[in-house]
Order: structure tokens, then sequence, then C-alpha cells
């Protein structure tokens, strides 16, 4: 485990069964972890979009006195070099740099590789592999399900909801899929939820990729990893699922021994075929 401040606060908020709100200022604080030390409870009210009292129930629930004692704890655990600053850059530049801070996290994350190492291996074992993502998620899934069709011998994109989202986990697992990979970003719809409920209930493993451990998916989810999605444009940006995805893929194909082989197939055949500009 890390010693990073977002790992250290993952720590302190494990095993606390929080509420919705509690949770949304939970991943806000996680979001800004070398920041957070620093902040009012007014300041991190305002950051999590809740009021401030809420703030003080959720100190509360974490098991200290209030907000100033939870705010006393953050600053005796922060690295001595962890000191609030001033931003300039303007608002797009804010945006990349809060991208890269959300890589470094899951850089930071990856350092104990074992929860993707579990995960490529319930993915590569499931036959068929349903992918789930609805909305704001589907790019993610698709993408996913797109390159682990080149070495997976059956993937089942599920990226429409509706009532038929229900027959196609049964259709998967009635097939022999024994995992389901999901992808899950705000907002969350209430289909991926149910959807989930219903897959484990079918007797799925679900592998969730969230915004956060605390996401409305974490009950329903075997194995969660959560990378960070950006907030400070008009339009979430979702650079850590991406490259999360992409590190999936390549834990899966460490568990599939025939996937250099179908990689090599489908370049002989791109090249028969000349799908690609050389």
């Amino acid at each position: 485990m890390n010693d990073s401040p977002a790992a250290r606060l993952q720590t302190l908020f494990e095993g606390h069964r929080l509420t919705p709100t509690q949770r949304r200022i939970a991943h806000s604080m996680v979001r800004r972890a070398g920041d957070v030390p620093f902040l009012s409870s007014v300041e991190l009210a305002e950051l999590a979009g809740v009021s401030q009292p809420s703030v003080t129930r959720f100190a509360v629930a974490l098991g200290f006195d209030g907000y100033p004692a939870l705010r006393r704890h953050l600053r005796e655990v922060a690295p001595p070099e962890a000191v609030a600053h001033e931003d300039t850059n303007n608002e797009y530049q804010q945006a990349v740099q809060a991208e890269i801070e959300n890589l470094r996290q899951l850089a930071e994350m990856l350092a104990d590789p074992s929860l993707v190492e579990r995960a490529g291996r319930l993915l590569a074992a499931s036959r068929p592999l349903p992918v789930l993502g609805l909305r704001a998620a589907s790019s993610q899934a698709r993408g996913f399900a797109y390159f682990a069709a080149k070495v997976h011998p059956d993937v089942r994109l599920l990226d429409e909801g509706g009532s038929m989202l229900a027959d196609r986990i049964d259709s998967a697992r009635r097939a022999g899929a024994s995992a389901l990979l999901c992808f899950a970003l705000p907002r969350h719809p209430k289909e991926v939820v149910a959807a989930l409920e219903y897959a484990r209930a079918a007797g799925l493993k679900v592998v969730t990729v969230a915004d956060s451990a605390f996401a409305p998916v974490a009950a329903h989810s075997d194995v969660l990893i959560p990378a960070a999605v950006g907030t400070g444009l008009a339009f979430d940006t979702a650079c850590a699922p991406m490259l999360l995805g992409r590190v999936l893929l390549e834990a899966m194909c460490d568990d599939l021994p025939d996937a250099q082989a179908r990689l090599e197939d489908f370049d002989v055949q791109a090249a028969e075929r000349g799908l690609f500009v050389d």
C-alpha cells in the first residue's frame, strides 16, 4: 500500500458506512488530498457542493468531535512538504494539471499491482466477457471491448440500457460468462447499479472501474478499482479511467496464453486486407 495523501484518506474512510452526501465529500477530499488539511469546513463544503453542516456530520461519522478535529488529524499525518498554494494557471491549464494529478494518483495506486492482476485473471477466464458502460462511460467500455476482442475469443459490449440489458446479461451467463467488466462514471445511471446487482445475483463476478471507491456501484462490485475523473471543465474528463482500462487489458493479456498469437494473426490479416496506411 502506498503512503500518498490520497491513499491515507482512503484508509481513513474504509470501514465507515457513509451516506451518498458523505461519499461525495470523501471523493472530493481524495481528489484534493494535498489541499484538504488547509481547507475550512466552508471551503470543503463548497468544493464538494454540500452544506457546511454536512461536512460537520461527515467528520462525526468518521469518529471525530467535529471538523476541526478531523483537520487537525489530517495536518498531523500530512507530509512536511505539503503546503497550500494559490494556482495562477488559467482554467484550461488547471483542468490539465488536475488530470495529471489524477494520473499520478493512479500510478501510486498501481505500485501494488495485485488488484489489477486479480481483475485480469477474472476477465481472462470469462467466456464470454460482457463489458458494460452506459452514458458517459459508454466510450470507455467501447474502447476496451474494441481492443479486448483482438485477444479474447468472445467479448460482448453492453453499452445500451433499457429492458434488454438484463436479457443480455442472462444470455452471457448462459453462454458461460463468469465475470463482467463495468465502467461506471458520473453521473451514475440507476440502470448501471441495477445491472450490477442483477449480474451478481446471476452468479457473475463484477470488476468495476469507477471514479471513486465510494461510487454508488461499490456495493455491487467484487473488485473495484478507482480512477478519478477531472471536474474542472463543463464536462468531466476521464483520462485516468481510460488509462486504467488499458492497464486491465494488459493484465488480461498476461492471463490469455494465446493473446500474442491472436495479435500476430490480426496483423497478418490486416496487411493482407490493406486495412491501414503504411
